[in-house]
């Protein structure tokens, strides 16, 4: 490749996706660290949650919109959920060599290496706290700290809905995270959705840290497209396009309201 292709292939945008609005937490890392890169976020909200779905059915429906990112030029593909990485990440990079694509998962590494010793309570959907990719994560640090894993069903559906100040919400993190407070001295927030709700789980667990694999996806996207030569040599001026399986205008405000929200520490 010479550097002209190079150049013409760096402009490209990056295709991020989620099972639905969750993944609006890695894409503000990641353009708040390339804010020169272009992106495409397509979130799948008609199919949300893919937490409670078959790893079958989350592997084709990831592999429908991987195929419509690479359509509209992606030159690198972000799984922005932590679900669909556990199931469908090994079957999209063996169909599409081509192009880079990452992943996210729970934060155990960097929490194991930040509080050892520590009772570190994992939040995420049944589906990520199944399957083999968890297990092995957990296995590999479980001698660093004492994790306890925690199911939480109905959240990422409830998030997906917005309207984080609604009083069934904080019912549902009570039901959830009541049995833990004053129990753990940090939490892993295992689904891209949870991050939008930092304060709200404060407000049951305490003033505790909590940890997310969003930093760490936005750094390995850029060292993949650094040493592929085609990082956006733009220092700003990136844009933003969002995109929806439910395909209504309503949905599309949601997110871009969500991507300009701030997000507690």
């Amino acid at each position: 490749m010479n550097e002209d292709e190079k150049m013409d292939i760096s402009t490209r945008p990056v295709g991020v996706f989620d099972s639905g609005l969750g993944g609006i937490t890695v894409l503000k890392e990641m353009t708040r660290l390339m804010p020169g890169e272009n992106f495409i976020f397509y979130g799948d909200s008609a199919n949300a949650p893919y937490g409670e779905k078959t790893t079958q059915q989350i592997r084709q429906l990831s592999g429908r919109i991987v195929d419509y990112l690479l359509g509209r030029g992606a030159k690198a593909i972000v799984v922005a959920c932590n679900t669909a990485t556990s199931a469908a990440i090994t079957g999209i990079r063996a169909a599409h060599p081509e192009v880079p694509v990452i992943g996210i998962e729970p934060a155990i590494k960097p929490v194991a290496l930040a509080m050892p010793h520590k009772r570190i309570l994992v939040m995420a959907t049944q589906n990520t706290l199944s399957l083999r990719k968890y297990h092995a994560l957990i296995e590999k640090y479980e001698d660093q700290a004492d994790f306890t894993s925690l199911a939480c069903t109905g959240l990422a559906a409830r998030i997906e809905q917005g309207r984080f100040e609604d009083e069934d919400l904080m019912e549902l993190l009570h039901s959830l995270l009541d049995p833990y407070a004053g129990k753990v001295d940090a939490v892993v927030l295992g689904c891209t959705h949870y991050p939008f709700i930092r304060r709200q789980i404060r407000a049951v667990l305490g003033d505790i840290p909590l940890y997310d694999g969003g930093a760490g996806t936005a750094r390995e996207l850029r060292r993949e497209l650094e040493a592929g030569g085609t990082l956006n040599p733009a220092a700003l001026g990136g844009r933003v396009e969002f995109v929806s399986s439910r395909n209504t205008e309503e949905e599309l405000r949601l997110y871009r309201a969500l991507y300009e929200m701030p997000i507690e520490a």
